[in-house]
C-alpha cells in the first residue's frame, strides 16, 4: 500500500481535491473546503469472474417489465409524478423549512393506509406524538400507518423488516445517520450511505421510498449531488409563506413527464388540492379597472390565466421608483423603455408600479405583451375589455414574437371566456396597444380570432 495523501473536501456537495482551495470548484461556494484528513491509495480494482445469471445480454433478449403506477389518491402529486408511485421508486421531495413537505407526505402515508397498503413513516425530526398531533388535526389517521422516531440507519432497516410495509417515507434523508460511517448526520459521507442503503432496499424488495430533502441557502438540495442521481425522481416543493399557494414540480422523472406541476393549497386542516386554479390568480372586480390585463401563463403543461396589474404615478424624484411583485425587475424596465421608444409614451417621469395577482410569480418572457398592455392602460387611465387576454413576447424593436404552447393558451382563454385574445398577430407593440383600446371601446377591429 503506498503513502496516505491528503485530501481536502467541500462540505455541500462532497467534490475533492489533493489541494485546499478557497472556492468549491463543483458549486462555486465560497469557503467550504475542508481537509479531509489522510486517505490511503489502494490498489486498482481487477476484472473477475461473472456468474451466468449476470452476464450481459442482448438488448432483445431481456424480456420487459411494465412500470405500473399505483395512484397515491392525491391527483395533483399523481400528475407531477406520471400516474402514481412505481414499486421500487425512490422518490426525493425537497423544498424550504416550513413549506409543506411534511405534511403532504403525511397526507400521502393516510391516503395509502386508507386504500389498504401498509405504511411506514420514519420521522427523524419529530417525535411520534407530533406526528400523531398533525395527522389528528388533518384526519390522516389509519390502523395501516405505522410511526417511527429514529435516527439510526439500522433501527430504521429493523423498523422495514419488522413492519414489511408497502411504502415508506423518510424525513429526512439529512437528519438520519449510520452508525458504520464516520462524521455527523448531514455529511456528505453520512447521506452517501444513507440514500444509498435506502435505495438498494427499495430496489430488491420493489419497495417505493419517499425521501424528504433539505435545501441550502440558495435554494439547492443539500448534501451531494450524488443523491440526486442516485434517486429516480426528484421533486421540488415551492411556495411563498406569505400565501397559501404551493407548486410541486418535477426535475427529474424515470417514470414519468418533467413539465407537470401540481398545485396545492395549505389550509388549516392540511393541504388541499387544487384541480383547476384558474381563479386563484385574478381579481374579483365586477368593473374593469384600469391598468389591468390578463396573461395567460403556463406552468409546465398547464396554462394559468394570470392578472397583471399597474400603476403609474407622477414623480418628483430626481429617479422615479420602479417597484415589482411577481415580475422581473429587469424584464419591466425593458418594456418601459420599448413603450416610451417604439410607442412614444412618455413614462421616464413617472413611477410605475407592477404587480401580479395571488403572489404567483411570471418569469416566462410570455407575459410581456400582457405586462406592457397593463402599463399603457395605467398611463391612459383608462381601462381594457374584461373579456381580453394577452400572450406574446416583445423584442427590443416592440415586434411581438410568438410563445411555446399558444394552442393551449389560446383554449383555456375560450375556456375562461375571454372573447378577444392578442397575440403574435399583431406584429407590432403599438398595433397590440391600439386593438387594445379599440376593444375596449367595443369598435370593430381585425384581431386574431381563436
Amino acid at each position: 500500500m503506498a503513502r496516505p495523501t491528503t485530501s481536502f473536501r467541500c462540505t455541500e456537495c462532497g467534490w475533492t481535491t489533493p489541494k485546499w482551495a478557497g472556492r468549491c470548484g463543483e458549486c462555486q461556494q465560497w469557503g467550504t473546503v475542508v481537509e479531509a484528513g489522510p486517505t490511503a491509495v489502494t490498489q486498482r480494482t481487477t476484472s473477475t469472474l461473472v456468474a451466468d445469471a449476470r452476464i450481459a445480454r442482448p438488448i432483445t433478449q431481456i424480456a420487459p417489465r411494465e412500470q405500473s403506477h399505483t395512484p397515491t389518491g392525491i391527483g395533483e402529486f399523481d400528475r407531477v409524478l406520471g400516474g402514481g408511485v412505481v414499486p421500487g421508486a425512490a422518490i426525493l421531495l425537497s423544498g424550504e423549512p416550513g413549506v409543506g413537505k411534511s405534511t403532504l407526505l403525511l397526507e400521502v402515508a393516510s391516503r395509502a393506509a386508507q386504500s389498504g397498503q401498509r405504511v411506514l413513516y420514519v420521522s427523524a425530526e419529530e417525535s411520534t406524538a407530533q406526528v400523531r398531533l398533525r395527522a389528528g388535526r388533518t384526519g390522516a389517521l389509519s390502523d395501516e400507518l405505522y410511526l417511527a422516531s429514529e435516527t439510526d440507519l439500522s433501527v430504521i432497516l429493523g423498523q422495514i423488516d419488522q413492519v414489511r410495509p408497502s411504502l415508506v417515507i423518510v424525513d429526512s434523508v439529512q437528519t438520519v445517520a449510520s452508525p458504520l460511517i464516520d462524521g455527523l448526520a448531514g455529511g456528505v459521507a453520512q447521506v452517501k450511505e444513507v440514500a444509498a442503503t435506502l435505495i438498494r432496499v427499495a430496489k430488491e424488495r420493489d419497495l417505493p421510498v419517499l425521501l424528504v430533502g433539505h435545501v441550502t441557502k440558495d435554494g439547492t438540495i443539500a448534501g451531494p449531488r450524488m443523491l440526486e442521481h442516485l434517486v429516480d425522481v426528484v421533486c421540488q416543493f415551492e411556495g411563498d409563506r406569505q400565501t397559501a399557494l404551493r407548486f410541486v414540480r418535477a426535475h427529474k422523472n424515470r417514470f414519468g413527464p418533467t413539465d407537470e406541476v401540481g398545485c396545492f393549497e395549505m389550509t388549516g386542516e392540511g393541504i388541499a388540492e387544487v384541480a383547476d386554479p384558474s381563479v386563484l390568480f385574478r381579481s374579483n372586480a365586477t368593473v374593469p379597472v384600469s391598468g389591468t390585463c390578463v396573461a395567460i401563463a403556463m406552468e409546465g403543461r398547464r396554462a394559468i390565466p394570470v392578472e397583471v396589474q399597474a400603476l403609474i404615478v407622477a414623480s418628483k424624484a430626481p429617479q422615479p421608483r420602479r417597484v415589482v411583485n411577481g415580475v422581473d425587475s429587469s424584464r419591466v424596465a425593458m418594456l418601459l423603455a420599448v413603450l416610451e421608444r417604439r410607442c412614444g409614451m412618455p413614462l421616464s417621469e413617472f413611477d410605475v408600479y407592477v404587480s401580479t395577482v395571488g403572489g404567483i410569480r411570471l418569469t416566462e418572457p410570455g407575459a410581456d405583451l400582457a405586462i406592457a398592455l397593463a402599463i399603457a392602460s395605467a398611463r391612459r387611465e383608462k381601462a381594457l375589455d374584461g373579456h381580453l387576454a394577452a400572450i406574446g413576447e416583445i423584442s427590443l424593436a416592440g415586434e411581438i414574437r410568438a410563445v411555446a404552447g399558444a394552442p393551449q393558451r389560446a383554449a383555456e382563454a375560450r375556456r375562461l371566456g375571454y372573447r378577444t385574445l392578442i397575440d403574435a398577430g399583431a406584429v407590432h407593440v403599438r398595433e397590440a396597444v391600439r386593438l387594445a383600446f379599440a376593444s375596449a371601446r367595443d369598435e370593430k377591429v381585425d384581431v386574431p380570432e381563436f
